[in-house]
């Protein structure tokens, strides 16, 4: 199994690539994981993990910059239905839109836009940054198969300052509480992305991540 994860200046990818190799070794699998901004590995890949840190238009920018990317990820996740996550504003760009300084236009992959958080207790700090747990929505999403949830289970690891609002409220696969419910997971299809940070959310992050390497959809 070839994984690759897209490098296109804007991710955690060293934390990325060790959190994925260590789910994999850890859970039995036979995978090779790859930190590349090479559209044709991207292409030919069987599952494509795109980080993301940091403001949408960048992340937005970045990926548009690396010449034949966008296509690439095109091909391999909408034509050829490979298993696909995005993680952080890498789930953001996900949306049609995102509100960040601005409009930019996203992936639109998942229809939705990317607004601020705006918890309803005003003692809560922006950016959200520490745990918490998640709530599935609609049923357990098999990236969180076999995850302890709801208010007793593990918590994820969250940075972030705007959060995804799906058109389709069915999008939502999990969500969790900062002052009001927002969106920690979104999932159509072969498509999946997290709010959180599965490689810095210790044993929450490597059965998600375990979970994908194995999903089927």
């Amino acid at each position: 199994m070839k994984v690759a994860v897209v490098d296109y200046g804007s991710g955690n990818l060293h934390s990325a690539h060790k959190a994925l190799e260590r789910a994999a070794r850890e859970a039995g699998l036979d995978a090779t994981i790859a930190v590349t901004a090479d559209a044709g590995e991207t292409r030919a890949a069987d599952r494509i993990v795109l980080p993301g840190v940091g403001a949408f238009a960048d992340c937005r920018e970045g990926l548009r910059a690396v010449p034949g990317m966008l296509e690439a990820l095109r091909a391999a996740v909408l034509e050829r239905g490979r298993p696909f996550l995005g993680v952080c504003v890498g789930m953001q760009l996900l949306a049609t839109r995102g509100l960040e300084h601005g409009e930019t236009q996203g992936l639109d992959w998942i229809g939705g836009e990317v607004a601020a958080l705006e918890p309803d207790d005003e003692s809560l700090r922006i950016p959200h940054m520490g745990w918490n747990t998640l709530q599935p929505e609609g049923g357990v999403h098999p990236l969180l198969g076999g995850i302890p949830l709801g208010e007793n289970g593990l918590h994820a690891y969250f940075v972030h300052s705007y959060a995804f609002r799906p058109t389709e409220p069915q999008a939502v696969a999990a969500s969790a509480d900062y002052g009001g419910k927002f969106a920690a997971m979104i999932a159509r299809d072969n498509i999946a992305g997290v709010q959180f940070h599965p490689e810095k959310s210790q044993a929450l992050g490597l059965r998600l991540l375990a979970n994908f390497l194995k999903w089927t959809p």
